[in-house]
């Protein structure tokens, strides 16, 4: 991997040394850079244990330590001659200031343990977890060779009721359905060997499909007196810091979601590592409050109608539900993993992904993307993948390169971890291209709940369309689905050549975390910028959830009850308070479909597109109509069309007939007057 410390240099504007063995022979380089009190940005991540243990040794080292990797990240792939840009633009990212803390979300666990499954695999599970662990066992069946003689651990039976809750926090609710009390059974063996059909395990349970009632077993427990069929089921519950559930998964009802809580393993019995992980989830621990909620402009429910719930639908940890009473969406922190889906799919930037923020992630794209082109790199890539997998397959991949069996990751590549790969979307994407992204690349290592891959698709299904009808030629974004490094490099070896058109000149506004605002900084700039010769008035975008679009109205139905106007989140739709007039600013439509589901008349339809006029950010006229007058005192008091549908429903009621409909058509001091004033009306004074 060829350096040229001078330009990088250039480009970071600083001196820079070559190191070659900082670690060993050059050990006194990085002791005095440690004791300058300027931070230090070492470029080695496999010797970072070795460095941190050499500064922590180092008498007066207080300088602040980072690691960055452009080994197999940059330097490793058969494109290393070209690679000087992109290493330029990993070292300018990794010189940026870490996140904003953010709130800390909570969990304490005393190390109370449930094991669910058959006797035999529950108890062999336990013995590796025991010393450490406090294990109560709910048996699921004896298994293949039951319960041991010796029973060393509390164990339960019954019928699972529900099971809730997270790390610290799971409560079991069963019901004690059956005829063995396992507290008061002592494992004697009587009943098993007494029981002619065999319907009595060495789980000490009796399976009543099997049992006939001849009550032998009873005869057997006599001393101990642990069975008994005249016993009523008793609803029982109990709380638990861990549950591993040793049930396979279609037989399991509990925890179906795509990523289960915190403190809850599904373990087939192979993968020892994940099952000796619960040995160290005993004590106080913190995660970070992934999300920012802002209530008062979530796009959820008004009027008791629901609109926009695509956070609920996509939620695989199932940590966010509708909360009809208070019209909007709660969401749970313990159960929330963090992947950031929700902040995705959401329109209006309710929901918006905290750590990192945007505003923090948006930056870091940037200053990649600025250091690579200024030091002299040409149609820039993004690599998002996640912390885990995906990173693990980037480096595995780096290494196959350097070993010459891949091609590695290509120069104009930038590998870009997120904490989850569902964690960005078109505010990031398009902002990414305004600033001259040519291609955004997607690793989805198969880990992710399969409606994040379909909602990821959409998104960049209406990104495309965007940038098609703007003009930039080729295709700007891409998913590769990767299981091992040799399916990365194959799937970023398809892509080569297709790279898509970038402004000839680059963006450079800063991401917010005010998504609606960065979407408008992304599109003007594109726009601006748009090689189209002649651009259409709007573009039609693909159907489903879009976060641009306009309203249709059906005039010949509407009636302007501006139920529309109130239910409108977003003040896209607005009334005119000097005339019977609805008015709609299309910049501000979500195209959350309340105005629609709201509407009495069904007189709107939402229609995705983006409107490239002026137009689109000043308020336009949908509808209008005469105002009607009162037929006593003329004072308007409706508009003519709700009046006239009023009048038209009511018309065959035998309530509203002769008099009573022509007070219809007065306002509501001329109504009273005129009814106090009949002379032939019954009153209850005549009664």
């Amino acid at each position: 991997m060829p350096l040229d410390p001078k330009a990088l240099g250039t480009a970071l504007h600083e001196e820079l040394t070559l190191h070659s063995t900082l670690c060993r022979r050059e050990a006194g380089a990085f002791q005095q850079a440690v004791c300058s009190g300027q931070a230090v940005l070492v470029a080695c991540t496999q010797e970072e244990r070795l460095f941190t243990e050499l500064a922590g040794r180092t008498q007066g080292a207080t300088s602040p330590l980072r690691f960055v990797n452009i080994r197999e990240t940059g330097g490793w792939s058969r494109d290393a001659s070209q690679a000087g840009p992109k290493i330029a633009a990993l070292l300018a990212a990794a010189h940026l200031p870490e996140p904003e803390p953010v709130p800390a979300v909570a969990f304490e666990s005393g190390g109370r343990l449930l094991i669910i499954g058959a006797l035999d695999a529950a108890e062999r599970a336990a013995a590796l977890l025991d010393d450490v662990l406090d294990v109560t066992l709910f048996t699921q069946g004896p298994g293949e060779a039951g319960g041991g003689q010796e029973r060393r651990h509390p164990v339960l039976g019954g019928r699972i009721v529900a099971l809730t809750g997270w790390l610290g926090r799971f409560e079991l609710q069963w019901l004690a359905d059956n005829p063995i009390d396992l507290d008061l059974c002592t494992r004697c063996n009587a009943c098993v060997a007494a029981c002619p059909e065999g319907a009595i395990g060495l789980d000490y349970q009796i399976d009543m499909a099997a049992c006939t009632g001849h009550r032998d077993c009873v005869k057997a427990c006599a001393v101990a007196g642990a069975i008994r069929f005249d016993r009523e089921a008793e609803p029982q519950s109990q709380s638990f810091d861990l549950v591993l559930d040793l049930r396979p998964a279609g037989a399991s009802p509990t925890f179906l979601q795509h990523a289960p809580p915190q403190g809850y393993l599904r373990w087939d019995g192979q993968n020892l590592q994940a099952l000796l992980r619960l040995r160290e989830l005993v004590g106080e621990f913190d995660k970070p409050k992934f999300f920012n909620y802002n209530q008062k402009l979530c796009a959820h429910s008004r009027n008791r109608e629901v609109g926009c719930s695509a956070c609920v639908d996509i939620c695989s940890a199932e940590a966010i539900a509708s909360d009809p009473a208070r019209q909007q969406v709660v969401v749970n922190p313990h159960l929330c993993v963090g992947c950031g889906a929700c902040t995705t799919v959401c329109p209006t930037g309710a929901m918006g992904y905290a750590y990192p923020s945007a505003q923090d992630m948006g930056a870091r794209i940037r200053t990649l993307l600025a250091t690579y082109q200024q030091a002299g790199g040409r149609q820039p890539g993004l690599l998002l993948h996640d912390q885990e997998k995906g990173r693990q397959l980037v480096h595995e991949l780096g290494r196959a390169a350097q070993l010459g069996v891949a091609h590695g990751v290509p120069a104009h590549m930038m590998p870009v971890a997120l904490w989850h790969t569902a964690s960005t979307g078109l505010d990031l994407w398009l902002s990414a291209i305004a600033q001259g992204a040519a291609q955004i690349v997607l690793l989805l290592t198969g880990e992710e709940a399969p409606q994040y891959a379909e909602a990821l698709r959409a998104q960049m299904e209406v990104a495309q369309a965007l940038l098609r009808d703007l003009g930039y030629a080729g295709t700007h974004l891409h998913c590769v689905h990767a299981r091992s490094a040799t399916d990365l490099d194959a799937g970023l070896r398809a892509l080569d050549g297709q790279r898509g058109a970038v402004p000839v000149q680059a963006a450079r506004f800063a991401p917010t975390n005010d998504k609606r605002a960065t979407l408008e900084l992304a599109l003007d700039h594109l726009l601006a910028h748009a090689p189209a010769a002649a651009l259409p008035e709007a573009i039609a975008l693909p159907g489903g959830p879009s976060p641009w679009g306009t309203v249709v109205v059906d005039k010949d139905r509407c009636t302007l009850c501006m139920s529309c106007v109130s239910a409108c989140p977003a003040s896209a739709l607005q009334d005119n308070p000097q005339a019977p007039q609805l008015r709609f600013i299309e910049r501000n439509c979500v195209q959350c479909g309340l105005c629609e589901r709201t509407c009495p008349e069904g007189a709107i339809a939402l229609q995705p597109r983006l409107l490239l006029t002026p137009e689109r950010g000043q308020p336009r006229l949908l509808h209008e109509t005469r105002p009607y007058g009162c037929i006593r005192c003329g004072r308007p008091f409706g508009t003519l069309q709700a009046v006239e549908a009023m009048l038209g429903r009511l018309a065959g009621h035998p309530m509203f007939q002769g008099e009573a409909l022509e007070r219809l058509k007065m306002c509501g001091d001329c109504r009273v007057i005129d009814l106090y004033s009949a002379q032939n009306e019954v009153k209850v004074t005549d009664l």
